[in-house]
């Protein structure tokens, strides 16, 4: 309970403090209206070659958030259409899944993996797909759209949650974000943490955020 109300407390830091367009906005983005859906997409970060990091910490807890355009992680952003493309969808989750392959934190800090969180959006809406028989032609369009819009914007989201026994030797966040998707040209990050507030903008050549 304690773990759970403290990654409550990072993720309101991050949603409230600092981040104008935080991760877990888009995770909720299913209940809007397609205005407010297509607005957000507007002016949020749904960048293609562009993910998104925030990492807020708190004490000896740091918490990572990504978000990641498709077509960054498996170069496409709609609903699999084969089994290859399905296959590509689970090996990128399980790659996501193993935070120690892209980031690297101080061995001084002591930080050890607490909580592991990993999905995406590019998923067949299998209602839509029904629906023919209970609705008439206009609902059916409707659904098709929607279901259109959805797949043109598929991202992969995760959490990663830390402990570190030595907080104070966090002095950098290296990533291999790159190493292991090779399609994204910059990830975005955003700190926020005891050393204050940092931004930076990493790529392949410059993957080290020092704080």
């Amino acid at each position: 309970m304690l773990i759970c109300n403290k990654k409550n407390a990072l993720r309101l830091m991050i949603s409230s403090t600092l981040f104008s367009t935080p991760l877990m906005a888009y995770a909720g983005d299913h209940h809007h209206d397609d205005h407010e859906h297509s607005e957000h997409r507007q002016h949020g970060a749904h960048v293609h070659g562009v993910v998104e990091t925030n990492i807020a910490q708190d004490g000896d807890h740091l918490l990572f958030e990504i978000t990641a355009p498709g077509s960054d992680v498996v170069g496409f952003e709609h609903a699999p259409k084969n089994k290859e493309q399905e296959q590509l969808l689970e090996q990128a989750i399980a790659k996501l899944k193993t935070p120690n392959a892209i980031f690297s934190l101080p061995e001084s800090a002591n930080c050890k993996i607490s909580e592991v969180h990993a999905s995406h959006s590019m998923k067949h809406d299998d209602h839509a797909e029904h629906d023919d028989d209970d609705h008439d032609k206009h609902d059916h369009d409707k659904h098709e759209h929607h279901e259109e819009h959805q797949s043109e914007h598929g991202e992969f989201t995760a959490q990663y949650e830390y402990h570190c026994e030595t907080i104070s030797e966090l002095n950098q966040v290296e990533t291999q974000w790159f190493n292991v998707f090779s399609h994204t040209q910059k990830m975005t990050v955003q700190y926020l943490g005891d050393s204050g507030q940092k931004a930076a903008t990493l790529t392949a050549k410059k993957a080290v955020l020092a704080l």
